[in-house]
């Protein structure tokens, strides 16, 4: 999403398409995966949290409280958070990597940000910026100023980054992890290109991103789905079936 990105007018229209596309799904949803920049720079402390975007927030405080699970792998924008959606919203903060099993596939799951971390050269930033030293010193600073140069790096990161070269890295890294035993699929994010590939030995999928192309990736009995919201409902731009 990378909330903040944006004019306020445009993030609000990001943030009400988001609700909508959640809410058309509301029934159907047995556990909501959020893989990281949902935010473009967010730093929390103790006591104060960014303002925005809390209708989307009120959304995933009301589906925990009916006992749908949210997990949030925190991205390479957004890995500064202290208690507040573990707390105040339910929600599963994870740092890095998960594998999860749902009907009865197994998946991995992450930003995506370390593999191409490591392909690049960068996992000394990644290291530092994720430091907890690092997170004190910005606590040190006044909320404004600390969120103002979250936001700065946040930019040169966006900067620095090019989807095309991430994309093929991260394709490259799926296929890697897909030769563990055991393994269905891999689903990252990170690049903002939507993919869908489907391999010999399991399925990479990447959510692209949801500021410009409104696109998300959902598994069910029938496979895994990469689909982009149109305003009124979800259709499937691509489909694999999890042999």
């Amino acid at each position: 999403m990378h909330f903040g990105r944006g004019s306020r007018s445009s993030e609000r229209d990001k943030e009400q398409a988001l609700i909508e596309c959640l809410e058309a799904h509301e029934g159907e949803v047995d556990h909501l995966y959020l893989l990281g920049d949902v935010f473009d720079g967010y730093i929390e402390y103790r006591r104060l949290v960014p303002k925005g975007f809390v209708r989307f927030q009120g959304l995933l405080a009301r589906w925990t409280d009916r006992g749908v699970p949210v997990t949030y792998l925190l991205g390479n924008h957004d890995p500064w958070h202290h208690d507040h959606f573990s707390e105040e919203l339910g929600v599963t903060l994870v740092p890095d990597a998960i594998e999860v099993t749902h009907f009865g596939r197994c998946l991995h799951l992450a930003h995506g940000d370390a593999l191409t971390a490591a392909h690049q050269s960068r996992t000394w930033l990644r290291t530092v910026l994720r430091h907890p030293l690092s997170l004190r010193l910005y606590r040190v600073l006044p909320a404004d100023l600390g969120l103002g140069l979250a936001r700065w790096v946040s930019r040169r990161l966006h900067d620095r980054d090019e989807s095309a070269p991430v994309a093929d890295i991260l394709r490259d890294r799926a296929r890697a992890l897909l030769r563990r035993d055991g393994l269905d699929g891999v689903v990252l994010a990170h690049s903002h290109v939507p993919m869908l590939h489907d391999g010999p030995n399991g399925v990479y999928a990447n959510t692209g991103n949801w500021y410009e192309q409104r696109t998300f990736a959902r598994l069910d009995t029938q496979g895994l789905h990469l689909q982009r919201w149109n305003g009124a409902r979800a259709s499937d731009i691509e489909s694999v079936e999890l042999s």
